[in-house]
């Protein structure tokens, strides 16, 4: 049985599977992630790749990480979670573990992991958004993943023509698409509504205990469920950019799936009906002929570590 190992950095833990050919996850294990402490971070993959190994024999490991990654997969160019800036993740991690090593951004990992054993598998081309604070993206064009010239292909987030000139991004840019449609900007959205009309807002402002500046996510969630209307115009808002961004992805690519991941996914329909809605708006005479179905990722958040597992594994044939 072929074995390898998956890893996910992430910006308060290191995550890791032992995996399966089949894309089962046979054994996990976790480490905090060291704050500022890129020494500290090696040492926490280490350490975890060391208590999946055992054994084991284990062919490679993959790895996933936030940031710019570079063509050849083994430099992080930049990855603010962890302040890298040309990081040799690849090699650092192959000195101590003596393992062939696979680096990928971490939305790049999660499409390979539902391209190959979740929701997009029956397609040969789909996206993925990942959305949590930010957006995330991965694009998967007729079974290849879309990595680009230099690797940094499908940052769907930092697309900016949602709305030119609008506001700043943590990029350096303005008017960026997770600035629209983030959880970060659910929040936000609920927050200026609820200040704006309380009278709309009651549970939301109940659950907050009265301060709009007070509301999360999660109670923007439970207020929608509730049906408070602010709250459900939060969604409704971060579902016209994802369904306008959708749109524009069948345009440009005409995937077999767009798949919907991240933190705010769980909150299902409320998410999911108005980008479908917003979406096939856009989509305007082109809905005239076949289009993406719209729907939830498979995978939750196993789907990092499985999809890092399996480009490691088939690392010399993947492009």
């Amino acid at each position: 049985m072929s074995l390898t190992i998956g890893v996910d950095i992430g910006g308060t833990k290191v995550g890791g599977g032992l995996v399966d050919e089949n894309g089962d996850v046979l054994a996990t294990a976790r480490r905090p992630t060291p704050a500022d402490d890129q020494a500290g971070v090696i040492q926490a993959v280490k350490e975890v790749v060391d208590e999946l190994r055992q054994g084991h024999e284990i062919e490679a490991v993959g790895i996933g990480a936030a940031g710019w990654i570079s063509s050849d997969r083994s430099t992080v160019m930049l990855a603010p979670n962890v302040s890298w800036k040309n990081e040799p993740l690849r090699d650092k991690v192959t000195a101590v573990i003596d393992l062939p090593v696979v680096v990928e951004n971490d939305a790049n990992v999660a499409i390979w992991g539902e391209h190959r054993f979740g929701a997009a598998k029956a397609h040969r081309s789909s996206v993925l958004y990942t959305i949590g604070t930010g957006v995330g993206g991965g694009i998967v064009v007729k079974d290849n993943l879309l990595r680009g010239t230099h690797g940094v292909a499908a940052e769907i987030g930092h697309i900016r023509s949602v709305m030119p000139g609008g506001r700043e991004c943590g990029c350096g840019r303005t008017g960026c698409l997770e600035q629209y449609a983030s959880g970060r900007a659910l929040t936000r959205a609920a927050r200026e509504g609820a200040a704006a009309t309380p009278d709309k807002a009651a549970v939301l402002l109940k659950l907050a205990g009265g301060d709009p500046d007070a509301i999360s996510g999660r109670q923007v969630t439970e207020a929608a469920r509730a049906g408070d209307e602010v709250a459900l115009a939060a969604f409704d808002s971060i579902g016209y950019y994802l369904g306008n961004s959708c749109a524009d992805m069948v345009n440009l690519i005409d995937p077999g799936v767009i798949l919907i991941a991240g933190g705010v996914v769980d909150a299902g329909d409320l998410l999911l009906d108005p980008i479908r809605r917003h979406y096939e708006e856009a989509l305007a005479n082109r809905n005239q002929v076949p289009f993406a179905e719209v729907r939830a990722a498979e995978l939750g958040s196993k789907a990092g570590v499985i999809g890092a597992a399996d480009l490691a594994r088939h690392r010399d044939i993947v492009p």
